[in-house]
């Protein structure tokens, strides 16, 4: 793979793209990236006005903000239903880090929006991604899944919980999620891709969001310090939604420093995450916990 950039995206005109956590960080620079090649962009936020200042901070009519709170699955629901149609869904917003809370459903705040919403969102929106033009399912990672694993038995963090080790485990779950897709994918036929995609370590406002007390004070110097732009940490997931060589199947993620920072290539998930028989459990279990089924 050529160091590939923004100026690489292919002409994006008449595709549509839902962009989700599209009112900051990766998820705005992606929607300001796909707009600017002529796509139509579902710029998702939990916030109305923070939204509509994204939004206008892009500018063009190829815009279309809606609110969506993955944290809360009547939440995901009533967003699904109004989508018509879409071509390439971004599972990109996030949280981080956070002292220990419970979403609205029940379910620990990071596994619940990170892995959780997005397992819903996806699976409500299958059909109309399976009519899709060159379609395709983002599911944006971390670096930090390589240190993460599934808690079946305290996915709540009632007996134990880490902000770190919880969020490991929310990108642990989207690894395993998004390569059992990609399986179910091909096993049926289905002209539609699963990638992942991770940003190395970037310069948004993840760290600074959800972290509290001395971690988020040591993550703002990290932040400047050590961190790509925004500009490049986007690369990667770009480069799965858009790229005409992107493989189902495949994990992009930055190409130097130890997938720190760089240009898109394609890495390797830490080996317990490809395993088809986690992959299975996490699939059943989120099925049960969400009500939301997949027709393949």
């Amino acid at each position: 793979m050529t160091r590939w950039t923004a100026a690489d995206i292919p002409d994006q005109t008449g595709r549509t793209f839902i962009v989700t956590g599209a009112n900051s960080g990766l998820g705005l620079e992606t929607a300001r990236q796909l707009a600017a090649k002529g796509a139509d962009v579902i710029m998702t936020a939990r916030s109305e006005a923070k939204g509509r200042a994204a939004v206008a901070s892009i500018g063009g009519s190829n815009l279309d903000l809606r609110l969506l709170d993955l944290s809360d699955l009547d939440s995901v629901r009533a967003f699904a239903e109004g989508v018509e149609h879409v071509d390439v869904l971004v599972n990109n917003a996030g949280i981080m880090m956070p002292p220990r809370s419970l979403t609205k459903q029940g379910f620990e705040l990071q596994f619940g929006t990170n892995h959780l919403g997005h397992f819903a969102l996806t699976g409500l929106l299958f059909d109309r991604l399976r009519k899709g033009q060159d379609a395709r399912i983002v599911t944006v990672s971390s670096s930090l899944h390589r240190s993460g694993s599934i808690h079946f038995d305290d996915l709540t963090g009632e007996k134990k919980y880490s902000p770190t080790g919880f969020y490991s485990q929310s990108k642990f779950a989207n690894v395993l999620f998004g390569l059992e897709l990609d399986r179910r994918l091909r096993a049926a036929g289905l002209p539609l891709r699963s990638l992942l995609a991770h940003p190395g370590y970037s310069n948004t406002n993840l760290q600074s969001s959800g972290p509290t007390g001395i971690v988020k004070q040591l993550m703002k110097v990290s932040n400047v310090i050590m961190a790509q732009s925004v500009e490049m940490g986007a690369l990667d997931q770009l480069y799965a939604a858009t790229a005409p060589g992107a493989e189902s199947g495949q994990f992009i993620g930055p190409d130097r420093l130890s997938e720190s920072r760089g240009h898109p290539k394609v890495v390797q998930p830490v080996k317990s995450a490809q395993d088809p028989e986690t992959a299975r459990r996490l699939w059943d279990l989120s099925e049960d916990l969400t009500g939301v089924r997949f027709t393949f």
